[in-house]
């Protein structure tokens, strides 16, 4: 649990200077604050600079305004959470791309927040502040549609995990869904081995692809190598990145990436990498720019 003096920087952080009571309004308050203020990334992971996933370290990223990808924003989100009074609870998940199979294989940590209603009946709520382009505000762990800017979610019931739960995202976005275990997990250290592959392993698609990912009540932003996509309300616009200067400062104003800790030779050859790869990935997809 952290301190009062930590939550009230974590939320300061957030752009929110008074804690309030547990409640749904407060709990949609810190959840679109904090999506809006730390992205989704795997740039570190790219750059040979992966940071650790236990919960002190992941709070530390947020307070020093850096950010990670979702062991460490949703690990983080979640102890606040119960910092301020919240039930919350940790589930295994898998996230599946365009055609795959839907999967549990703990490459992702889901979260649920259980708030008494005003009949003191206990609803579920998905929070989510670790997918990127994901859920701007929380709803409920109840099977239905919900609309939210351009994007449009769907809640089933998982047809890989008993009890379980799938988060279909919309199918203009950038990965079709998430599947959820029913089982609670009292241990963000669970997910350990998985973020040892995800972070390490030449294998993984993090260590190979620098990527960055944001959203807002209008839509999302995602820049991936050297293409930054724009999704909102006028649709999905496309754009190369190829100048260095260019590509920091998207990175640092649009996603909130300043690069604190990269030496400049470290930024270089992060740089010198990204381009490269551009390329390569240029000229076997040149249509799609």
């Amino acid at each position: 649990m952290l301190n009062q003096g930590q939550v009230e920087a974590y939320l300061n952080c957030l752009g929110i200077m008074k804690i309030q009571p547990p409640a749904k309004e407060f709990l949609f308050k810190i959840h679109k604050a904090h999506v809006k203020k730390f992205s989704w990334q795997t740039v570190d992971i790219f750059a040979g600079k992966a940071k650790p996933i236990d919960v002190q370290n992941s709070i530390n990223l947020m307070l020093e305004g850096k950010s990670g990808y979702c062991f460490h924003l949703n690990g983080a989100f979640s102890e606040l959470l119960r910092s301020l009074g919240y039930k919350v609870t940790m589930h295994r998940a898998g996230v599946q791309s365009h055609g795959a199979k839907p999967h549990i294989n703990s490459t992702h940590l889901g979260l649920v927040v259980h708030l008494l209603n005003e009949s003191s009946f206990e609803e579920r709520w998905i929070v989510e502040v670790g997918l990127g382009d994901m859920i701007y505000e929380p709803f409920p762990l109840e099977t239905g549609s919900y609309t939210q800017g351009v994007f449009t979610y769907r809640v089933e019931d998982s047809k890989v995990a008993d009890g379980g739960w799938r988060l279909v995202h919309d199918p203009q976005a950038s990965f079709a869904g998430v599947d959820f275990g029913a089982d609670p997990v009292f241990d963000i250290l669970a997910f350990q081995p998985n973020h040892h592959h995800l972070s390490k392993s030449p294998d993984s698609h993090w260590v190979n692809l620098s990527i960055a990912k944001n959203r807002d009540a209008r839509g999302s932003n995602q820049l991936i190598g050297c293409v930054f996509t724009e999704h909102n309300e006028t649709g999905i616009r496309k754009t190369e990145v190829v100048e260095k200067p260019r590509w920091f400062e998207v990175l640092r104003d649009v996603f909130g990436l300043r690069f604190q800790d990269y030496t400049q030779m470290e930024r270089d050859e992060l740089w010198r990498r990204v381009i490269e790869l551009h390329e390569v990935w240029k000229k076997a997809h040149s249509q799609e720019i």
